[in-house]
């Protein structure tokens, strides 16, 4: 019997130490700055659109920060918020490449990483800019254009009754009823036309969706034009309205995001300066995962 007890005695100290080493061990993996994260992700960051400033700030991050086994999965605006969701549901870690506004950061209780060396720059805004002689050829659009501004609480209601399922045009058409107050001061004074043709080009991120849709729904229905939308990457929006092939855009991400872009066409082109202001570029986790800093993926 004695023998029985001394054998129960050290079984149950060795499974105490073994319990001890696993959950030390644990919290090592969910740990800040451990490294562990990296293996939880499979050094993977989900990125967007390849064209992307913001995908080429990310590579830039990866460079200086030294993070040399990662690496960022080029995609789309829409793959990323998928495969976001898809983790948050599991309670799962991700890092994903983000901005402000976005309805994710609504929807989904998130956080940017730290960026202690300024990689990913200031506060931005999102611009208007319109091709040379727009003023001359279609000055009631022009004038539209020119007072344009909204804040990023606007955007984010309409991005998120987009993401909630609702068309582009439909989620553009009901804001637009809701702020008739502020919709009238962007069209005061402007004289309406008789079914004008204006195109606007504008990238498939979930912000610009929102704005463009707004913009289009108002040249339409208070100013009588007829707004036709071309939906391209950022490179072929920047060119066609430098080239004259498009009107404007009000999707231009300055001084950082596009700024490639903005010196490359300089001079062929007006920017009418911000319609939204308040922007952030970064790397995004959900608040659950315990990391502060892009300084914590080493």
């Amino acid at each position: 019997m004695r023998k029985k007890g001394l054998y129960l005695l050290l079984l149950a100290l060795v499974t105490a130490l073994l319990l001890t080493g696993c959950g030390e061990q644990t919290g090592k993996q969910e740990g800040k700055g451990t490294g562990k994260v990296g293996e939880q992700v499979n050094y993977k960051i989900i990125g967007i659109d390849p064209g992307a400033g913001l995908m080429k700030a990310t590579d830039k991050a990866l460079q200086e920060y030294e993070l040399k086994d990662w690496e960022l999965v080029e995609g789309s605006s829409a793959a990323m918020t998928a495969a976001l969701k898809k983790a948050y549901d599991k309670k799962e870690p991700i890092i994903v490449t983000g901005w402000t506004p976005h309805w994710m950061f609504a929807k989904f209780d998130l956080k940017y990483l730290k960026d202690p060396k300024g990689i990913f720059g200031e506060a931005e805004a999102i611009h208007t800019v319109v091709r040379k002689g727009l003023k001359n050829d279609q000055p009631s659009a022009y004038a539209f254009l020119d007072k344009f501004y909204w804040e990023p609480s606007d955007m984010e209601s309409v991005m998120m009754a987009v993401a909630e399922g609702k068309e582009p045009a439909r989620a553009a058409a009901e804001w637009v009823a809701k702020n008739e107050a502020k919709v009238a001061k962007w069209v005061e004074g402007i004289k309406p036309v008789n079914n004008k043709k204006i195109t606007l080009a504008y990238v498939a991120w979930d912000s610009e969706i929102a704005s463009t849709y707004v913009v289009a729904n108002v040249l339409e229905q208070k100013l009588g034009y007829q707004v036709e939308l071309s939906q391209v990457e950022a490179g072929p929006m920047w060119a066609g309205v430098a080239g004259g092939d498009v009107d404007g855009m009000v999707a231009a991400w300055l001084p950082t995001t596009h700024a490639d872009y903005y010196k490359k066409f300089e001079g062929k082109f007006e920017d009418l300066g911000p319609n939204l202001e308040g922007t952030k570029l970064g790397l995004v986790v959900p608040k659950y995962m315990e990391i502060d800093s892009i300084e914590d993926l080493k």
